[in-house]
C-alpha cells in the first residue's frame, strides 16, 4: 500500500511540474505578441500635406503608398513618456474639418480633430499595461486609460464655445 501511494505522488508532483513548466513557457511566448494592443502611428506633418482634402475622420484610412524608397517620409521618432498632461506643443496638423491635436498622457495617446464649434476623436491608444474606454455625446469625448487603480481621463468639451481639452488624473 505505502508504495502505491509513493508511486501516486511522484506521478501528482512529475505531472504538476510539467503543466506549471508548460504554462509559463506558453505564457511567456503569448505575453509579447497575440495579446497586446495595436500601436498606432503618430499623425505627422508631412502626412497631413500628402493627403491633401482627404478626411483623417475614417478609423481605416491608411495613407497611400509611396512609388519609390527615396519619396517615404522619415520613420516617426517615438515620443518619450511625459507626466500626464498636454504636450508643450501638442502634435498638430489640418484637415479637412479642423485641427488634429494629439495629447499624450502615462496612460497613452488620445488623438482629437478640433473643429470650430465641435470635435471628433481621430484614435485613442492606451500604453503598455493600460486599457481604455471611451464615452461620447452631443457636447463632449471622455477618453479613460486604467491600469489598476491609476486612472487618467482626457476630456474634450465643446457645450460652451470651441473645443477644450483637459486632462486629469483620478
Amino acid at each position: 500500500m505505502r508504495r502505491g501511494l509513493v508511486h501516486v505522488l511522484a506521478w501528482l508532483l512529475a505531472t504538476g511540474a510539467a503543466v506549471t513548466l508548460s504554462w509559463w513557457g506558453v505564457h511567456t511566448v503569448m505575453a509579447g505578441t497575440a495579446y497586446d494592443p495595436p500601436r498606432a502611428l503618430p499623425i505627422t506633418a508631412a502626412d497631413a500635406t500628402t493627403q491633401g482634402s482627404k478626411s483623417l475622420n475614417s478609423p481605416t484610412h491608411r495613407p497611400s503608398p509611396a512609388t519609390s524608397p527615396s519619396a517615404r517620409p522619415p520613420a516617426p521618432t517615438p515620443t518619450p513618456k511625459r507626466t500626464p498632461g498636454p504636450s508643450p506643443t501638442p502634435s498638430s496638423s489640418s484637415s479637412a474639418s479642423g485641427r488634429v491635436k494629439s495629447y499624450d498622457t502615462d496612460g497613452g495617446r488620445a488623438v482629437f480633430d478640433l473643429g470650430p464649434s465641435s470635435a471628433t476623436l481621430v484614435s485613442a491608444t492606451p500604453g503598455t499595461g493600460w486599457s481604455m474606454q471611451v464615452w461620447k455625446t452631443e457636447t463632449w469625448i471622455r477618453v479613460e486609460f486604467s491600469r489598476g487603480t491609476d486612472r487618467v481621463s482626457v476630456m474634450c468639451t465643446w457645450h460652451d464655445g470651441p473645443p477644450h481639452v483637459d486632462i486629469g488624473n483620478y
